[in-house]
């Protein structure tokens, strides 16, 4: 199937892939060939692509959509930042600033940036178990 992740800055894949996976508001879903039109609200995660030719990426995405038509899978991300561009350092110590955040008792948005860091950290790792 076709499947195209884009972000607001620039279309970071575009190709064919035997499976994706997503985390929507519902919950973790997969996409295979031939699966049914689908619109889902994406929430902050990992989004897993496995291509045609058997390698995998994986993105971390920070909310948009996904939508499911035809064989086609587009995913439209507010952010997006493909595993090969994650600075593990820099979201290691962004897991940290959160976590201080958190325990403060901060806002929502607080736990928001945990979940954010900690999704670059698995996505740069390659750590989904």
């Amino acid at each position: 199937m076709q499947v195209d992740l884009v972000s607001p800055e620039e279309i970071l894949f575009s190709g064919e892939c035997t499976q994706v996976l997503a985390r929507t508001s519902d919950g973790d879903i997969a996409f295979l060939n031939d699966h049914a039109p689908f619109i889902g609200v994406l929430e902050i995660g990992a989004v897993r692509l496995w291509q045609a030719d058997g390698t995998q990426t994986a993105a971390a995405v920070r909310g948009g959509f996904v939508e499911v038509s035809g064989n086609a899978v587009t995913i439209l991300s507010d952010i997006a930042e493909p595993a090969e561009r994650i600075d593990l350092d820099t979201a290691r110590a962004m897991v940290s600033e959160a976590e201080v955040e958190v325990g403060r008792g901060e806002d929502e948005s607080a736990q928001d940036e945990l979940r954010w860091a900690q999704t670059l950290v698995r996505v740069a790792t390659n750590d989904f178990g």
